[in-house]
């Protein structure tokens, strides 16, 4: 693999595996010094040598050469022409959004992330988009839930937190016959288990405060956009204008976790089906929701779309009483919000990542009193096992 000689010459890499990929980015290397390790560019502004000769970098709220390396490496690993990182998985999600004008509509998975049906509602609504919750997975729900104004169908795959699963070939399918785009949150999977691109959506986005950073310490937001230069455009005139781009040292954060991104997504993956096969023979739950189960309804497309099940599991348990036993007796396992961490963590969505759902929403969902969401982390499965054990007793 020859060494790049300027940040503009890169390769995409296709002849590796995603093992390689993520460990190797776009550059590899940082083409000046050979610095194995991507340096972090802390600079507001690059200086030039003259008149109309430029390094390519003038301002780093336009662009720095960290979160070039960062969105050239999503990009890479999504299967996509440009990529985006943003401060955060919500000023993502604005940047997507934005692509609507006043009186489009836009189709959105009925159980999403709680933040983006604020964004969605209380922001995006007094400007005159308009919006319908449907369930993605029933594809007749989703042709009856169209709109002559329909421009966006905005996908999460698996949901948050219910875990349902949408076939991204067929939504996207129905997307184009009405000349609509296809977004897909990847949150939950990653591009190293799925790639909602090569499945016929347009835009990919990430809470890459999660999985492709992977240590619970930085929050940030990736979009990839698969061909669409006028796409691309608009994205970029919006970070551009909204100031909403990634710092250089947190843009470096999420570089370093992507290079581990495959050890990590794969030891997830076999942690989560050992800790959800245990918990559907505990008397006290009383629903696991996996999609690694053959018994689940989209356990089939899973395994047509996807190379892995993810780290997620949601769960509901006989009682609120047990909900606050477990919350308050789990010892290594920890309370706390967010996903795709280091560590594991349980959270209790009616209140914390799903305060915004409307209440009837929720109660539609099956998101209760009595429900739990787990993030699976590294840790040794039976350990994650024995706590979650000893916090139920």
């Amino acid at each position: 693999m020859k060494q790049p000689i300027s940040y503009d010459v890169f390769d995409k890499k296709e002849h590796l595996h995603d093992d390689s990929k993520v460990v190797h980015g776009a550059l590899g290397t940082e083409p000046l010094t050979g610095a194995v390790s991507m340096p972090i560019f802390q600079s507001s502004t690059f200086r030039h040598a003259e008149l109309g000769v430029t390094t390519g970098f003038a301002y780093s709220r336009l662009d720095n050469p960290t979160r070039q390396e960062l969105e050239r490496t999503m990009a890479i690993l999504e299967g996509g022409i440009k990529g985006f990182a943003f401060s955060s998985g919500q000023a993502a999600n604005m940047a997507v959004f934005s692509l609507l004008a006043p009186g489009e509509h836009v189709l959105l998975s009925n159980d999403i992330y709680g933040g983006t049906f604020r964004i969605i509602g209380d922001v995006f609504g007094k400007y005159g988009i308009t919006h319908t919750y449907v369930d993605m997975s029933d594809l007749n729900a989703v042709r009856q839930a169209i709109q002559p104004n329909t421009k966006m169908f905005f996908v999460e795959t698996p949901t948050n937190p219910m875990m349902k699963v949408a076939d991204i070939q067929a939504v996207s399918a129905i997307a184009k016959e009405i000349g609509a785009l296809t977004v897909v949150d990847n949150t939950f999977l990653t591009p190293y288990f799925q790639k909602p691109l090569a499945l016929g959506a347009d835009i990919v986005t990430h809470s890459s405060t999660k999985y492709l950073c992977g240590h619970n310490d930085v929050i940030s937001g990736i979009v990839v956009v698969k061909e669409n230069e006028e796409i691309a455009k608009k994205i970029q005139i919006h970070i551009k204008s909204h100031g909403s781009q990634l710092s250089p040292f947190d843009s470096w954060l999420v570089i370093r976790g992507i290079k581990t991104l495959a050890v990590r997504m794969n030891r997830h993956n076999e942690s989560s089906q050992k800790v959800a096969a245990w918990l559907s023979t505990h008397p006290k739950v009383k629903e696991v929701f996996y999609v690694g189960f053959p018994d689940h309804k989209g356990y089939e497309i899973t395994k047509r779309q996807t190379k892995g099940f993810g780290g997620m599991i949601s769960f509901t348990v006989d009682s609120l009483e047990t909900v606050k036993k477990i919350l308050k007796n789990v010892s290594m396992v920890m309370f706390a919000e967010s996903l795709g961490g280091t560590e594991t963590l349980i959270t209790y969505p009616t209140t914390q990542p799903h305060e915004d759902t409307p209440k009837a929403l929720k109660e539609d969902l099956g998101i209760t009193e009595c429900f739990l969401r787990l993030s699976v982390g590294l840790e040794d499965a039976q350990d994650i096992i024995n706590d979650l054990e000893q916090a139920m007793r």
